[in-house]
């Protein structure tokens, strides 16, 4: 009978050890404003390029360590108190391990005290403000999205500044505007060019002429080489309606950072225009973004735009940390991520370790106006390496 109970035994384990473990589904929530704004199109794109990156990165499985990745979306509707509200759903009721977001700064900086309070991983992606990964930020925040600082001093690399250089800025009153605007006067420091004048406007300003006469009055009688920078984020069009102004009867020059492919359409008015940009899908040669650009051919019938290769190097960034991390625990994943490399359409980004920003290529272009394209085509100019920019260490994570 002892043995009989033996053998039972015995046989019982090994059949607990042939049967199939269940694995535990990942659950990721995408965090993005897709009503209330005009930037709508910008979390569009990026989730997109979320869900490609997902599919090229899992060989099209949605697995990863025998770990079903399930995707939960929810909308900010670009409100803060929203925000933080389908945030704490996520992480609460959902029970998401990870959440990516949001689109814009303002939005998302209201995010950041909740992924402390849940003790999860929120991925920035495509929000820009520095102050995202700044003081007021946490371990808990990862951003795979370029930041203010790389924006503009990209920008300010792509002018050759030098003494004979006048400036006057043009942005929206707004954390995404003034941290650019800061992060580009800094980058000026030390190279001899001058600010002569700052423009902030409010968010939904779609007439600009009062600031563009302020700009022009501030430059025109300057020496040297006077330039108008414009860091205005949404579908307002502030490059076509003060080139229309005819800046260039007192010698000013415009200049502005890369776009979606909708908004280039209006650089066409400023054939030769010097700008820096995040990305644009005629740029970097690699095998992601090769498979990028045909398959959305392919599936959407135009090339990936501006926020779509971001999505990408977010969902990229995640299916990395969870192959590599020796569990699911949020703490493991950070420490995996704090200082990670990874491939992404843009080539190799690194989170710093310090403040969890990655660090990515810029590309310094001058545009090229083709008939053939609906819009104005960036020509790089050169590749800006993160070892150019000084790019400010926000925070000091204690891992």
């Amino acid at each position: 009978m002892k043995t009989s109970i033996r053998l039972l035994g015995g046989a019982l384990a090994a059949a607990l050890f042939a049967a199939p473990v269940l694995a535990d589904t990942v659950k990721i929530a995408l965090i993005h404003g897709t009503s209330g704004s005009s930037l709508d199109a910008y979390s569009k794109q990026d989730e997109t390029g979320f869900e490609m990156g997902l599919e090229y990165a899992t060989n099209n499985t949605m697995e990863v360590n025998g770990h079903k990745i399930e995707l939960i979306h929810k909308d900010t509707q670009f409100k803060p108190d929203v925000a933080r509200a389908v945030l704490a759903e996520a992480y609460g009721d959902d029970d998401a391990l990870i959440a990516v977001g949001g689109t814009s700064s303002g939005v998302t900086k209201a995010m950041l005290p909740i992924a402390k309070q849940y003790k999860r991983i929120l991925l920035v992606e495509p929000a820009v403000a520095d102050s995202l990964t700044g003081k007021e930020s946490n371990r808990y925040v990862f951003k795979t999205s370029r930041n203010s600082s790389q924006d503009m001093q990209a920008q300010a690399l792509s002018l050759n500044p030098d003494k004979d250089l006048y400036v006057a800025t043009l942005a929206q009153d707004y954390s995404f505007g003034r941290d650019g605007i800061a992060a580009f006067k800094s980058a000026l420091k030390d190279t001899g060019a001058t600010v002569v004048d700052e423009e902030y406007v409010p968010l939904k300003t779609t007439d600009y002429t009062a600031a563009a006469q302020r700009m022009f009055a501030a430059l025109k009688d300057k020496p040297g080489r006077k330039v108008i920078l414009i860091y205005v984020a949404g579908g307002s069009d502030p490059l076509s309606k003060i080139a229309g102004m005819d800046p260039g009867r007192y010698g000013i020059e415009l200049s502005a950072g890369g776009n979606i492919l909708p908004a280039m359409v209006s650089y066409k008015a400023v054939p030769g225009m010097l700008g820096a940009t995040y990305y644009y899908y005629g740029i970097p040669k690699n095998p992601i973004n090769d498979w990028l650009v045909t398959e959305h051919e392919k599936r959407f019938g135009t090339p990936p735009d501006f926020f779509t290769a971001g999505g990408m190097a977010a969902a990229l960034a995640v299916v990395k940390a969870l192959k590599e991390s020796p569990s699911l625990k949020t703490d493991d994943l950070i420490k995996t991520m704090a200082g990670m490399s990874w491939d992404t359409p843009k080539g190799e980004m690194t989170f710093r370790a310090s403040d969890h920003q990655a660090m990515q290529d810029m590309y310094a272009f001058k545009i090229k106006v083709d008939p053939n394209v609906k819009w104005a085509v960036p020509e790089l100019v050169r590749v800006i390496k993160p070892s150019e920019m000084d790019i400010p260490v926000g925070r000091e994570d204690k891992n």
